[in-house]
């Protein structure tokens, strides 16, 4: 596994518009994915999540830092780097999640949990929403 996983984290770190088709190097034609907006079955859907994205941010890039191997799975730490088209005055920003993903007997991703707090690593730094969600973080805080 380990030789198809540092494949794979390089596929994610180089991952492009272009380069979306190729989840079918890595990803069975069934496999499971879901992430706080998502939950779809199959390749399709999949790259249609991915391609999503790459229309909606700017720049986007993988950087995955740290990785736990189990024998049925994988944890992978990651930052996904941006710029956003609509708020944000095109700044870099950053969003920090983990990724646990499980093989099938050929090796392919057949499962993908994305885990992210979307309040913290977005809904925070949205314009007019953002200061209600850092209003409530503070006064939930200890």
């Amino acid at each position: 596994m380990n030789e198809s996983l540092e494949r794979l984290i390089d596929f994610y770190q180089t991952l492009t518009l272009d380069r979306v088709p190729d989840f079918a190097r890595f990803y069975s034609e069934d496999a499971w994915f879901k992430d706080p907006f998502n939950e779809v079955r199959g390749l399709p859907a999949i790259e249609r999540i991915f391609t999503h994205m790459f229309r909606q941010i700017d720049a986007p890039r993988f950087s995955v830092s740290e990785r736990l191997v189990a024998p049925n799975g994988v944890m992978l730490v990651w930052e996904l780097h941006y710029r956003v088209r609509l708020w944000g005055r095109g700044e870099p920003q950053v969003m920090r999640g983990v990724s646990h993903l499980r093989f099938d007997d050929r090796g392919y991703v057949n499962y993908h949990r994305d885990y992210w707090d979307t309040g913290e690593e977005l809904y925070a730094k949205l314009p007019g929403v953002g200061c209600i969600v850092r209003g409530l973080r503070r006064a939930l805080s200890a």
